[in-house]
């Protein structure tokens, strides 16, 4: 099964509104400014969607939303992931994938599996899942690392597991991964500040966080690492440098719905346990959109 992933994924924000419910008109306003600034498939109920915080109906309505509003120009990859296996499989089973291209399955967190728990647990996804999957590490969330060894066990026992989305933010990891794996498996950037360096060691791209603000030169940035054009391409990430460190100094997705709520495309409502960015942030955010505008 080969892997349609290639270039920049966006892992869209859920916009809400001030009394904390979906903001559609919101969500589709982000959707058509990715499309029309060069994305290339767009990841739905990640991390940065929120998706702890948005209940089952929700999710159902915010993908039937997305399927609308996108009107099969890109790739829709949705988060069906958790760390109660039987959940997650009967979840998949459940949902209509008719028109999604993949999932993104987050290795299972707060329960610390050990690293053959983690391969048994995907390995009940795989057997379930009908479209392909994209593996998620990410340690600084999950409380564990799917090493190298287990994420290149899955890819080389599951035709359907095409990819892994590494945010471990470990260069050597990746390395590691891109070294030793089948030829027929992507590895994919979770880090937008390694992004780069992982395209042009031979990675298939990024979902990315920063993208759907700055679809346009980051989606150039990452295509020109797909080209070997490294000049140009770190030309573009040294100007982005600053604006993917503030959006992550409090927390994701505050700081992404900051850049934009700075871009007139949502507010900064965010559903507690996370807070909306401080105006120190917020100040900073809109002093670098700024600069960058005119540049």
């Amino acid at each position: 099964m080969s892997n349609p992933f290639l270039g920049t994924g966006i892992a869209i924000v859920t916009p809400f509104k001030e009394d904390l419910s979906v903001d559609y008109k919101a969500l589709e306003n982000i959707v058509e400014y990715n499309i029309n600034n060069g994305v290339d498939y767009i990841v739905i109920c990640g991390t940065t969607g929120e998706s702890v915080t948005i209940t089952k109906q929700e999710k159902q309505d915010i993908v039937a939303a997305i399927i609308k509003f996108n009107k099969g120009r890109l790739p829709l990859i949705l988060g069906i992931g958790g760390n109660n296996t039987a959940a997650v499989v009967q979840e998949i089973k459940a949902t209509d994938l008719s028109n999604i291209a993949g999932i993104l399955s987050v290795s299972p967190y707060y329960s610390k599996p050990t690293q053959e728990g983690i391969y048994q647990h995907f390995k009940a996804v795989s057997e379930a899942c009908p479209v392909p999957i994209i593996l998620y590490n990410v340690p600084g969330r999950t409380a564990k690392n799917m090493l190298p060894e287990t994420t290149l066990r899955l890819a080389n026992d599951f035709n359907n597991i095409v990819a892994v989305k590494e945010a471990g933010n470990d260069i050597s990891q990746y390395l590691e991964l891109l070294k030793n794996k089948p030829e027929d498996f992507s590895i994919i950037s979770g880090d937008d500040d390694l992004a780069l360096g992982v395209v042009l060691a031979g990675g298939a791209g990024v979902i990315s966080v920063i993208g759907q603000a700055l679809p346009k030169p980051f989606s150039t940035m990452i295509n020109l690492g797909l080209k070997g054009q490294n000049k140009d391409a770190y030309q573009l990430h040294f100007k982005m440098m600053e604006i993917i460190n503030l959006i992550f100094s409090e927390n994701n997705p505050a700081g992404i719905k900051a850049v934009l709520n700075n871009l007139d495309l949502c507010n900064k409502t965010v559903r507690l346990p996370l807070v909306p960015a401080t105006n120190q942030l917020q100040n900073s955010i809109d002093t670098f959109m700024s600069n960058f505008n005119k540049s």
